[in-house]
C-alpha cells in the first residue's frame, strides 16, 4: 500500500489524530497517540502496532523505522508522510520526533486478570499525576509484577503524557481499571493478600509476612489511601522516614515496597 501524504492542517486524519490528545476523544474513539520510534518498537515488540503511522518527511531513515512500516502495512495499517511542522501541531511539542502512531485501546476489564499469573501485583487507587502512572508501570515491569490496578478516577493510561512516562510499561505491563468495589469483590473470591503502606496499625515493611500472590497498594498523591481501603487491606505496613519528610511519591513507595515483597515472595 502506498504511502499517504498530507500537507494541510485542515485535513480530517490531522484533526482526528490532533483530537487525541484530549481524553474525551480518546474515549469516543477508543484510540491513542505515542510518539517516538523508542515507544513504538517496543510496542512492536510487545505484540501491538499502530493502525497509523506518521512519519515525518525529510526524517533521518533507520532500519527500526523500516521495520516497524513494513509490519503497519502488512498488518492493513495506514502510513502516513507529513511535514514537521504539521507533525508538530499534530503532536503538540515543538520539536517532535520524527514519527508517531495512533493505536486502538485495549479491554481493561479487572476479570481479564489472571491473579496466578505473578507473585506480586501493583495496585493504584485514584492516582492523578500522569508521571506517577508511568513510573508505577516501569516498576511493575522492573520486579515482574503480573500487572497494574487502577482504582477510582485515576489519571488516563492512554493520555500522551503517561504513555511517555512509562517508558514502554503501557506496552508490557497488563494493565486493568475498576471501581473498589470491584475490585475488593473480586480480590476476595480466591487466594490474593492485599498490601498497603499505612500508619495504621502497621508493622515494619522490613520482614513482613507477605504471600503471594500480594497485591501492593497505594492511594492519592495528596490524600493516600481512604482509611476504609486500608482497614480492608491484610497486612499494612509502614516504611521509616529518617528525615524531615513524613512520607514518599506515592510511585517511589510502591517501588520500595515492591522489591521488598518481591525479596520475600521468591526466598
Amino acid at each position: 500500500m502506498p504511502r499517504k501524504v498530507i500537507t494541510g492542517f485542515s485535513n480530517p486524519t490531522v484533526k482526528f489524530v490532533r483530537s487525541l490528545r484530549e481524553k474525551k476523544h480518546r474515549r469516543l474513539a477508543g484510540k491513542f497517540l505515542v510518539e517516538g520510534l523508542r515507544l513504538l518498537t517496543d510496542a512492536r515488540e510487545g505484540g501491538r502496532l499502530p493502525e497509523m503511522l506518521l512519519m515525518a518527511q525529510g526524517r533521518d531513515e533507520h532500519p527500526l523505522l523500516a521495520e516497524l512500516e513494513r509490519a503497519v502495512e502488512a498488518a492493513g495499517g495506514e502510513v502516513i508522510e507529513l511535514p514537521i511542522d504539521l507533525l508538530a501541531k499534530v503532536t503538540g511539542k515543538d520539536n517532535p520526533q520524527a514519527v508517531a502512531g495512533v493505536f486502538a485501546e485495549w479491554d481493561t476489564r479487572l476479570a481479564r486478570i489472571d491473579r496466578t499469573a505473578a507473585p506480586i501485583w501493583l495496585v493504584a487507587q485514584a492516582m492523578r499525576d500522569p508521571g506517577n502512572l508511568g513510573t508505577m508501570l516501569r516498576t511493575a515491569d522492573a520486579v515482574g509484577a503480573g500487572g497494574l490496578i487502577l482504582l477510582d478516577d485515576c489519571v488516563d493510561p492512554f493520555s500522551v503524557e503517561a504513555v511517555r512516562a512509562s517508558m514502554g510499561g503501557i506496552f508490557t505491563v497488563a494493565l486493568a481499571q475498576a471501581r473498589w468495589e470491584e475490585f475488593e469483590g473480586w480480590l476476595r473470591q480466591a487466594e490474593g493478600q492485599l498490601v498497603a503502606a499505612s500508619l495504621r496499625e502497621a508493622q515494619p515493611y522490613r520482614g513482613a509476612p507477605y504471600a503471594a500472590p500480594c497485591f501492593v497498594m497505594v492511594g492519592n498523591e495528596s490524600q493516600g489511601l481512604p482509611e476504609a481501603y486500608e482497614m480492608a487491606c491484610d497486612l499494612r505496613v509502614t516504611m521509616p522516614m529518617k528525615g524531615r519528610a513524613d512520607s514518599l511519591n506515592a510511585a517511589v513507595a510502591a517501588a520500595v515496597l515492591a522489591y521488598e515483597v518481591l525479596a520475600a515472595v521468591e526466598r
